[in-house]
């Protein structure tokens, strides 16, 4: 066995960012053998899975998808006798690792049964250590908050900035500790921010639909911010979800003529479906139909389903990884406020999610034109003002390619942002941050798209966050400094309610 390990030359590294083989133990003898079979099996799996003939594309991805479960699943780092650091970690300990690792699943079977939150959870509570930017809700519906925040100096910018947030995740991953908050950084910065803060639904909401999260939300809240802000355009920004239905939003407004956007920022946000990345996997017509038959009876989708979801995707490091790490080495890594926020899920109305995965997943109606809005389809060849696009470099939920579609499905003036990181910690990426990068290049108004691998080649290269870059694209794009305005508009029904965060996003 030894000779064979020696003569070995064709190994397998790793896939990226594939950090269960990285610790030098695993290169002794006869770790290296178990980890490099094991490679070597993983490689063939893949390469048989991708030539299959006589299926669909889809069935094939299902296949591969389901072949990487089960490979990942014999993977030698996750038994106790063939992980060397497991093994150091047991004699060392007397086994006390195991014994804490079977306390912690214990313990995680308990809060899965209760659906209490993680351990360390209380230590970010919403609107104590997060969500703390100083703010009112000025104006509330069935389905939104709308919240103004306050002021840190006497003067702004006139151009308010309106963030619409995912309806699948709760808005304060825009609002997290203040130190990586991108509301208190634009407050900060001199701009007067709104952001909706969505409700988390129950059966009561289960017949509200796209068009009632376009109307209720998006256009409630921008009627909302004019009474506040009068007489000044809006800079809006979407977040993933959210993100596409702004992009509706904004492409029926410009087929009505309604110019009241100074500008478009969409983070992480598809507007073209056909590549949508490994979310697809879950969606076909069987599938939907098995999920509004799973939806009838409470009406609603509920987190933890949602949850699964994502964690299949990335079942390496959501999975595989922490049950490494908690159950074999005994360790609990501490919590995060986004690992809090990630745990803080939302469920989903029936309606709005069976409309929302046929139309724009599974027919990709807005990409092909037939999106309706009133009764009209909607083209994003109607969006008139400029638009800020970013995606993010190892994002599976919107890969940066699908982002990067909209080049082709508007004429409008675009900035393309790639940066580092993924759908959240790519977004979450304030100035100081050691190892963050991006890329950013421009395309005028009606010039011709570059290839994705072309884009890449031309879009210049920054070290640091893509904060700064955004907000010099925003006041380039805003007035000289005036008086900052009211909070809320009580002339015109809109008093301040109640302190930010509201109470939507305390709902469980």
């Amino acid at each position: 066995m030894i000779n064979t390990l020696a003569q070995m030359t064709d190994t397998t590294p790793p896939a990226p960012r594939d950090r269960r083989f990285a610790s030098a133990a695993w290169q002794a003898w006869p770790f290296a053998v178990m980890s490099q079979n094991f490679l070597w099996a993983e490689q063939w799996w893949r390469d048989a899975t991708q030539g299959m003939p006589g299926i669909s594309d889809h069935q094939r991805a299902q296949i591969s998808f389901a072949a990487q479960q089960m490979v990942d699943l014999a993977s030698p780092a996750n038994f106790i006798w063939s992980n060397p650091e497991v093994l150091a970690r047991t004699a060392l300990t007397g086994g006390a690792n195991l014994w804490q690792g079977a306390r912690n699943w214990l313990d995680d079977e308990k809060r899965l049964q209760t659906q209490a939150p993680p351990p360390g959870a209380g230590e970010f509570e919403v609107g104590k250590s997060v969500a703390v930017t100083p703010g009112q809700v000025i104006y509330r519906n069935r389905l939104i908050e709308l919240i103004q925040y306050e002021p840190t100096g006497g003067m702004v910018r006139p151009e308010p900035i309106l963030i619409v947030p995912a309806w699948i995740m709760k808005y304060y991953i825009l609002d997290l500790s203040p130190g990586n908050s991108l509301i208190k950084y634009l407050v900060d910065q001199g701009h007067t921010v709104f952001a909706i803060s969505w409700l988390n639904p129950t059966a009561d909401e289960r017949d509200l639909g796209m068009a009632d999260y376009q109307r209720l939300g998006v256009m409630d809240a921008l009627n909302a911010v004019n009474s506040v802000v009068p007489g000044q355009k809006v800079h809006a920004l979407g977040y993933c979800l959210g993100g596409t239905l702004l992009a509706i939003a904004a492409a029926t407004m410009g087929r009505d003529g309604d110019a009241r956007l100074a500008s478009l920022s969409l983070l992480a946000a598809q507007t073209d479906f056909t590549e949508p990345g490994e979310l697809s996997l879950f969606i076909d017509e069987p599938q939907i139909k098995a999920l509004e038959a799973m939806m009838a009876s409470k009406g609603y989708l509920d987190s933890q389903q949602m949850a699964s979801a994502f964690v299949l995707i990335n079942a390496k490091d959501l999975l595989w990884s922490r049950m490494l790490k908690d159950y074999l080495l005994g360790e609990r890594a501490p919590l995060s406020d986004m690992m809090a926020w990630n745990a803080d899920g939302t469920r989903l109305p029936c309606r709005m999610h069976s409309q929302y995965l046929r139309r724009l997943f599974l027919h990709n109606e807005l990409a092909n034109g037939h999106y309706p809005v009133d009764g009209h389809a909607v083209n994003l060849r109607d969006v008139q003002c400029p638009v800020f696009c970013l995606g993010t470099v190892r994002d599976q939920v919107a890969p940066w390619r699908s982002v990067y579609k909209l080049h082709r499905l508007t004429v409008a003036d675009i900035t393309f942002v790639l940066t580092s990181g993924g759908h959240n910690v790519g977004i979450v990426n304030p100035p100081g941050v050691p190892g963050r990068s991006y890329q950013m290049l421009t395309r005028a108004r009606g010039d011709l798209c570059l290839a994705p691998d072309d884009w890449l080649e031309a879009a210049s290269h920054h070290d640091g966050s893509w904060w700064p870059a955004w907000l010099a694209w925003l006041q380039a794009r805003s007035g000289e400094m005036i008086m900052a305005p009211s909070m809320g508009a009580p002339a015109q029904g809109l008093p301040p309610i109640c302190p930010a965060p509201g109470t939507y996003v305390l709902q469980r």
